[in-house]
């Protein structure tokens, strides 16, 4: 059984709503990974997906966050939110934020988490803690499925390049988050639990980064970064016959700053 699974930080599923089904309609993924939704999971566009042969598990609240599985090959034993997930206190909050970041599924003969992990802001900062608990808590919730039998994989924006080559100048973010080796390290944790980095092929230059920013002309320049990142068990690594990211999906106007990764099984 061929299976195509795929990521994409959308950047607001409603801002990208035409961008999401023109590419649902050409790619075709089985299963597709969202993150950023940027609305609440009860105005997520349903429909419109279901018309296309999908339905939907969504997780949001209308912040800059929110994550959902979007699949023809069925959802079951949805899991919203890491099991202990860390919440973030705010400044000034009397109680942690527990953000909608999180969400799983099993699609037919796999099972994935969609995740969208904090981003960190500044090193030091409460928020670069909160990435790095939250980071540990993921580890946790997967070990189970990472040692099974069956095809698993987290996917999605982790906010984190694995290694130097993964961003377009590595001076460039000197001091910066994203590229510290404290956050590399809990991403190689994940390593710990049988979960593999699946480098995708760029589909142009000679690095498949995922992400680039709106300004200062960085994707025509391809100043980027790999961030958006499918880490799969040893079942689901063995399974792979391509992946790619689609750079294509990231021309043009009213785009996300991010491309879709594509996964290609043969399970």
């Amino acid at each position: 059984m061929t299976v195509r699974i795929a990521t994409w930080n959308i950047n607001s599923v409603t801002a990208r709503l035409p961008k999401l089904l023109e590419w649902l309609e050409g790619a075709k993924p089985d299963v597709l990974c969202l993150q950023e939704l940027k609305c609440a999971a009860d105005a997520f566009p349903y429909e419109q997906v279901r018309e296309l042969g999908y339905e939907t598990a969504a997780h949001g609240t209308g912040r800059w966050n929110g994550v959902a599985i979007v699949s023809r090959l069925g959802l079951e034993d949805v899991v919203r939110d890491l099991p202990g997930q860390p919440g973030y206190l705010a400044d000034g909050a009397l109680l942690p934020d527990v953000e909608p970041r999180a969400i799983a599924a099993t699609c037919g003969p796999v099972r994935v988490w969609s995740v969208y992990v904090p981003n960190g802001r500044e090193v030091g900062h409460a928020h670069y803690r909160y990435k790095l608990e939250w980071l540990e808590a993921l580890r946790k919730a997967a070990a189970a499925d990472a040692a099974g039998p069956r095809p698993f994989a987290v996917l999605g924006d982790f906010n984190i390049a694995p290694t130097d080559e993964d961003v377009f100048d590595v001076a460039a973010f000197e001091g910066l988050t994203h590229v510290t080796p404290v956050e590399r390290a809990a991403l190689e944790a994940l390593g710990e639990i049988g979960l593999h980095d699946v480098v995708p092929r760029p589909l142009k230059y000679d690095r498949p980064y995922t992400y680039w920013d709106y300004r200062q002309l960085a994707f025509p320049k391809n100043r980027g970064m790999r961030i958006d990142l499918t880490y799969g068990n040893q079942p689901f690594a063995d399974a792979v016959t391509d992946s790619y990211v689609d750079r294509e999906a990231r021309k043009g106007k009213g785009t996300s700053d991010h491309a879709p990764v594509v996964v290609d099984l043969d399970v």
